[in-house]
């Protein structure tokens, strides 16, 4: 069930009985030389509905545009400040907290999201307080990163070795090949690949990652293996909602 696509009625019937909601969360950057610049985003939607069908929870609109200042030297980024990201996660919680909604189960897609969402969860909870809600001090947050599946990763090894990288990775780029196979990217990528460099800023970082990626050979990356790791996250993430809702 896609919030987006519901009516209010469809809500408030819903909240009769269930207070939980998937929060889709990634990014809009650049994903080097093959990879779709909505990569995370892309990814945390898949995985997200993909769970919402198997425990018949709603999702929520993807949140598309994350915290990627250090990718904004490339063109096609856009990125939030990490303030503006925690009054945004802030708002969109307050928001869905006044219908009536006390459990958001955010499933992440982008790394540079993780520690500017877990801050905001503090936030949102003295936020809500303030407010007085109703039933407030029910409200939990939880952040889920389907890359980060111990399954996911295992296969990830697996396959591609030290060639999965950080950044531009196989993994994702092949999820993103299962969605959108009709828009699959090649280019001639070099050999030389940029690794193991600390991130201070976004012109740092295109000099020491030129074409965007980290360490990583997205050219590996096939919609079979897609399919692998969706199944794989949907399955985790799976447990992992009914864990947090319990």
């Amino acid at each position: 069930m896609l919030l987006h696509l519901s009516t209010w009625q469809e809500i408030e019937t819903y909240l009769k009985d269930n207070d939980s909601v998937i929060i889709p969360i990634g990014s809009t950057e650049q994903h080097g030389p093959t990879g779709l610049i909505g990569t995370d985003a892309i990814c945390a939607e898949k995985v997200a509905i993909g769970v919402s069908m198997n425990v018949k929870t709603i999702v929520a609109p993807t949140i598309n545009v994350g915290m990627a200042l250090h990718h904004t030297a490339f063109p096609g980024t856009i990125s939030l400040r990490p303030t503006t990201l925690i009054l945004y996660v802030q708002d969109y919680v307050t928001s869905l907290a006044k219908a009536g909604f006390r459990k958001f189960f955010f499933i992440n897609g982008h790394g540079g999201n993780i520690a500017t969402v877990k801050a905001s969860f503090s936030q949102i909870y003295d936020h809500l307080e303030s407010l007085n809600l109703p039933n407030s001090n029910r409200v939990k947050c939880t952040i889920a990163n389907w890359f980060m599946a111990r399954e996911v990763y295992k296969l990830a090894k697996e396959l591609y070795g030290d060639q999965e990288g950080s950044h531009a990775t196989p993994s994702e780029v092949a999820l993103t090949q299962f969605v959108y196979p009709e828009v699959i990217k090649t280019a001639v990528l070099s050999e030389e690949v940029g690794k193991g460099h600390s991130i201070y800023g976004a012109t740092n970082f295109r000099e020491c990652y030129p074409d965007g990626r980290m360490g990583s050979n997205p050219a590996l990356a096939t919609p079979e293996h897609g399919q692998q790791f969706y199944e794989l996250a949907v399955k985790e993430l799976t447990n992992s909602y009914l864990e947090f809702i319990s």
